[in-house]
């Protein structure tokens, strides 16, 4: 079993930081990578949304609330694909091209490492009060809170 990398990033030279920050995301697995940044046309997202968006959607993977979750990010068309056997293994995909796959714990740290150095850096120079930085902190929070439960 091989793990799943993520990389969240932010692009540069967009002025002030701003909760609508364009950024991208990378996944890589045993079988392939799949990233945001080079399309054409361009497939960057706005970041923070984006990232809160999959950190919800994997809590309800790890819940067991939802056995198949499409994630695809905010303002953008790139889409990874989640789903969840009877043995707690995630296959991740894009557009029916298989990434890897990855026990749900696993996955979830692969995504929380990341997410977690997005909020310590860039987040963080977000002005006090952007809405999506509240909504991400508290995304990150729920996400933390639910692998203690589980």
């Amino acid at each position: 079993m091989s793990m799943i990398k993520v990389e969240f990033s932010v692009r540069a030279g967009q002025g002030e930081p701003g909760g609508y920050d364009l950024g991208d995301i990378s996944c890589e697995g045993e079988n392939g990578t799949a990233g945001s940044d080079g399309h054409v046309p361009d497939q960057g997202m706005m970041i923070y949304p984006s990232v809160t968006l999959l950190l919800d959607s994997l809590r309800t993977l790890l819940t067991g609330e939802k056995r198949m979750v499409a994630f695809i990010g905010a303002d953008t068309s790139f889409r990874l694909d989640f789903t969840r056997d009877n043995k707690g293994f995630v296959s991740v995909s894009t557009k029916g091209t298989p990434l890897g796959r990855s026990s749900i714990e696993d996955l979830v740290h692969a995504f929380l490492r990341p997410a977690q150095e997005l909020a310590e850096g860039d987040l963080s120079r977000l002005p006090s009060g952007d809405a999506a930085q509240s909504d991400y902190l508290a995304a990150l929070r729920d996400l933390r809170a639910t692998i203690t439960c589980a």
